[in-house]
């Protein structure tokens, strides 16, 4: 009888020392949580940026709470993380074009207009970086009250782009209602 109870403990002890479990796409590794300042974060999902032939990035979406709901994702004013993994070098004035064609895609004229001096700040910070190469890590995170970071390889680069609507902006190219890739929109929201 003492050996059944001992059962169910040692099952509980396995599974906290057990390490956090990963999902893997195009041989990139993604945990399934991620830490934010002093917020954890659940992999909400995955997808490949591809164009044509080639496949540029693997990209992740980390949320408080998991959900399928891109208008929610959007919309929560809440820390959020979307990381990009290189699969092919990319050149800091194609990065810019994307960016800046899939914000305005997603935003009204009016909502453009309050972005685009934060826009400017951003390209230039992209500028600043120069080319993404293949095996980079690009975070993209955004903090209540704090705004957008932007780190390559965990080193933070630029300054701090305020704002949730600019944040809900860069997201839109994801997820937004015209995402640059339909199937990578579908991979982040999980699916």
């Amino acid at each position: 009888m003492r050996s059944l109870l001992f059962i169910p403990c040692l099952l509980a002890c396995t599974l906290a020392l057990a390490p956090a479990q990963a999902v893997v796409l195009e041989g990139q590794r993604f945990d399934e949580r991620a830490r934010l300042a002093d917020h954890e974060l659940h992999l909400n999902g995955l997808g490949v940026r591809a164009a044509w032939i080639f496949k540029a990035f693997v990209a992740a979406l980390y949320v408080p709470e998991k959900t399928r709901d891109a208008q929610q994702i959007l919309d929560r004013d809440a820390p959020r993380r979307l990381q990009l993994r290189m699969l092919m070098d990319v050149g800091p004035g194609e990065i810019k074009k994307a960016l800046v064609r899939g914000m305005q895609k997603n935003a009204s004229e009016a909502e453009w207009a309050a972005l685009q001096a934060r826009a400017e700040d951003f390209s230039r910070t992209i500028d600043s970086i120069g080319p993404a190469r293949e095996g980079d890590t690009i975070n993209l995170d955004y903090l209540p009250g704090r705004g957008l970071t932007l780190a390559v390889n965990d080193v933070p680069r630029g300054q701090v782009i305020a704002g949730a609507d600019f944040y809900e902006a860069l997201l839109g190219i994801f997820v937004g209602p015209h995402p640059v890739d339909t199937r990578l929109k579908r991979g982040l929201l999980g699916q």
